[in-house]
């Protein structure tokens, strides 16, 4: 005969998911509204600089903004799914959004940016809860809900990034009008999200999610994989910023810009999706971390060498395999790094803060080092550098050890 307390206690720790689909579609639902207010910007940076004058640099903020959002807010994000419940504390990151994405829009450099940080607050909570999330209420299928995860973030970014300018231009919304066009998505979230708010299963992850220890912040693995994350952060935030303002300079007219920024995405999704895979049947990472790492370089080294068309083509799909790679490999190493499910929580939650903050640094330093030189030579020689760092760190991420 069952007992009835280990019973209970079994359905408080593995909660049955009583409509699979329905939080799957909740869950890529929330994906898309977490990338589509940041990759809609980049092709929309020239129209939003000269509209309301902005410098470069300051241009650059709107990706810095979002992940210092995310560096500042991601220690206590756990504490906060903790006492009021992951599923209600993913809705308010859907509100925190839905007052954000207009705010941005409305005209004004204050509001611009005022709105941009809350979107950042908003995106920040889904950064840190979704994966506990997926792995509590997909205990047995963690590794294929990270893919489906990952692959459904990196399709967004693309057709978010393609579409901004038809938004802006053809359907002449202007560019406030097609950063507030993602409203919509967000609203559509949050009818998917409600039936969620009756779920009163106590994921454990928001518990074990409590502010990593001092040993963990003294762990030399987890610091690499911290600078992995934050490496390919980096990468990939001003990528998503400058990229069609570099191809602008090879000739390519700003529409076009914009969906070779949406093409570079849409390369990334099946890189996106096996990269876990793969990760999952090595022990050891290393090599797969050698090998994204070089195709980065070899991706921002053919931008660096002109403007012929197949060489750029060429480029920019070296760029979305390596990109859509790292970030899966990231959020990979994070779980397979840590010996138990508390430690990738706290791991994560390291990861996360200082990763986002060194990404922070990227989009508003390659638009500083613009402005100082008037060319997009020093900015690629500098994402180049980062590649090869994040070669470094992956060296020490990619052992089969466990923090």
């Amino acid at each position: 005969m069952t007992n009835p307390v280990l019973a209970a206690a079994k359905t408080k720790a593995e909660p049955v998911t009583p409509n699979p689909l329905l939080i799957i579609a909740g869950i890529i639902l929330i994906t898309f509204a977490m990338r589509s207010p940041l990759t809609s910007v980049g092709p929309l940076v020239g129209d939003i600089r000269a509209d309301l004058g902005l410098s470069n640099g300051m241009s650059g903020m709107l990706t810095t903004v979002p992940l210092l959002a995310f560096a500042l807010f991601s220690p206590m994000i756990p504490s906060l799914g903790y006492r009021f419940g992951v599923e209600r504390t993913l809705f308010a990151g859907l509100l925190i959004l839905l007052i954000g994405i207009p705010l941005r829009s409305t005209g004004m450099i204050f509001t611009l940016f005022a709105g941009t940080a809350l979107i950042g607050a908003g995106i920040a909570i889904f950064n840190v809860l979704l994966p506990g999330l997926v792995k509590q209420r997909f205990p047995q299928k963690a590794g294929l809900m990270t893919s489906v995860y990952t692959t459904a973030m990196s399709l967004c970014a693309a057709l978010a990034s393609g579409v901004s300018i038809p938004l802006a231009h053809g359907a002449a919304f202007g560019w406030k009008g097609s950063l507030a066009f993602w409203t919509i998505m967000v609203v559509v979230a949050l009818v998917c999200w409600i039936p969620q708010l009756r779920a009163q299963a106590n994921t454990t992850v928001a518990a074990a999610s409590k502010p990593s220890t001092n040993k963990l912040w003294r762990s030399a693995l987890a610091w690499q994989v911290t600078f992995f994350m934050g490496l390919q952060s980096f990468i990939f935030y001003c990528t998503i910023s400058w990229l069609p303002a570099i191809l602008q300079q090879h000739g390519v007219d700003l529409a076009t810009a914009g969906w070779l920024l949406s093409l570079v995405q849409v390369i990334s999704l099946p890189a996106s999706f096996f990269a876990p895979v793969l990760a999952g049947r090595f022990t050891d990472q290393r090599l797969m971390t050698v090998v994204i790492g070089t195709i980065s370089v070899l991706g921002f080294a053919g931008l660096l060498m002109g403007g012929d068309l197949p060489l750029m083509l060429s480029s920019l799909f070296l760029l979305g395999i390596a990109q859509g790679a790292s970030i899966s490999l990231a959020l990979t190493l994070i779980v397979i790094r840590a010996s138990h499910v508390q430690e990738a929580a706290k791991l994560s939650g390291m990861a996360q803060s200082v990763g986002y903050l060194l990404a922070a640094i990227g989009p508003m330093f390659i638009g500083f080092l613009f402005d100082l030189t008037h060319s997009w030579t020093i900015p690629i020689w500098t994402l180049i550098i980062v590649s090869i760092l994040m070669i470094g760190s992956g060296l020490g991420a990619g052992r089969n050890r466990t923090v």
